[in-house]
């Protein structure tokens, strides 16, 4: 009875492992198709790095590496591969709680950051805009103000006599007087990220059982490998 149980343990480790593994291949590809096909402007200067493409990209070896070390660690019952998998769970789930943490505590302090380094790439933004209104410049500025019918970071005035054709509540905008959106970016950020604020506490909570079953699986793997006497087998 308890051999079948492992086997099933085994096996149930290995397909949720294959899964992970799958996804994180997707993600993976997501974010090297978005590197080699947009354009990037970086939101956050100070994070510039840390843009979209690259999140994804880095998520995504992340996952795959993970997954793949539990896939095989699980199939060919090795205890070196299963430990290796629990303590790279172990890690992730800490520096998850711990950013959540910070988000948490230092709240007001991001809040002024992100501000700040809003304000900084709009102003290198519209420093490389052409022509005004006639500019064609695609960035991450338009696909914000776009996709949250807002215009700067408070409000037009933000662009100056740069407007881009984002703003527009209609297109083209080749009225004399263009209608711009009146809200401004920042806020309209705000109310999304507090509207979605639920969702984000639940999918990280989520995440966290997940490793923390991930990590009793494989435990309980090593130790009846360790009982059994098999060793580091290949």
């Amino acid at each position: 009875m308890a051999q079948n149980c492992l086997k099933c343990l085994k096996y149930t480790m290995c397909m949720v492992n294959f899964l992970c593994f799958m996804c994180g291949t997707a993600v993976f590809g997501f974010g090297v198709f978005l590197m080699l096909n947009t354009k990037v402007s970086a939101l956050i200067p100070t994070l510039s790095t840390l843009n979209l493409a690259n999140t994804l990209f880095i998520t995504g070896i992340i996952i795959t590496c993970v997954s793949f070390l539990g896939f095989l660690g699980a199939l060919k019952e090795n205890r070196c591969l299963l430990i290796t998998f629990f303590i790279l769970l172990f890690i992730l789930m800490l520096v998850e709680l711990t950013v959540a943490c910070l988000l948490l505590v230092y709240e007001k302090e991001i809040d002024r950051f992100l501000e700040k380094d809003l304000t900084e790439s709009l102003m290198k933004s519209r420093e490389s805009t052409k022509g005004g209104n006639s500019t064609k410049n695609t960035d991450d500025w338009d696909i914000i103000q776009v996709t949250f019918q807002c215009c700067g970071i408070h409000n037009t005035s933000d662009w100056k006599d740069k407007v881009p054709l984002s703003c527009c509540r209609e297109s083209p905008c080749g009225l004399k007087t263009p209608v711009y959106w009146e809200a401004g970016c920042y806020n309209k950020l705000k109310v999304w990220f507090e509207e979605n604020f639920l969702v984000t506490g639940v999918g990280v909570i989520v995440l966290c059982i997940i490793e923390v079953l991930g990590m009793c699986f494989s435990m309980t793997l090593f130790c009846h490998i360790s009982r059994s006497g098999l060793g580091y087998k290949l």
